[in-house]
């Protein structure tokens, strides 16, 4: 069995390689705020082979499941930009949620304060793997979701709090400062 430590974190690569025109930039961001201090993050993706985006599919999906293996909570990051069917996107919320059974804790970027309790906003940046399961919830599914701004304080409280070991059943809950 895998050693499940690891932080998987997912988001729309905006179908380029380039870092200033895609999601990346806040996996970056992310990554640069885990070098300082008081951030405790083992980013699941250095665990395993680096793969390319000219690799077969079937090789990417088979590294990908690998690094959800090993992984305890994946952060799916959501911006304005974040596509409903685009890319692998929607296979790794697939795989994180009914393989894995990870909790989810989904940041979403500029959020501004007034919309911070309106679904209608919210949802429509979800992909279609998370559209579909967060609108067929129901209370006896284990889906445990955890929703906030994508903010360096929400992120550290809210990978200190849900894990696979430590799981919180929320399902559509909206947890916003």
């Amino acid at each position: 069995m895998a050693y499940r430590n690891g932080v998987y974190a997912a988001f729309d690569g905006q179908g380029t390689t380039n870092p200033t025109q895609s999601d990346i930039k806040y996996y970056n961001l992310l990554k640069s705020w885990a070098s300082g201090e008081n951030f405790s993050y083992i980013d699941s993706h250095q665990k395993t082979r680096s793969v390319r985006d000219s690799s077969q599919a079937e090789t990417l999906k088979r590294v990908l499941r690998e690094r959800l293996s090993n992984s305890k909570v994946m952060l799916l990051i959501l911006s304005e930009d974040s596509n409903y069917d685009r890319g692998f996107l929607n296979y790794e919320i697939e795989q994180a949620l009914d393989t894995y059974k990870l909790p989810l804790i989904v940041a979403y970027t500029n959020i501004p304060p007034a919309i911070e309790q309106q679904w209608s906003t919210l949802e429509k940046r979800w992909p279609r793997a998370l559209s579909e399961r967060l609108n067929n919830y129901n209370s006896d599914k284990t889906l445990s979701v955890l929703h906030i701004p994508f903010a360096k304080q929400d992120i550290i409280s809210a990978l200190s709090s849900m894990t696979i070991h430590n799981k919180v059943y929320l399902g559509k809950k909206l947890v916003l400062k």
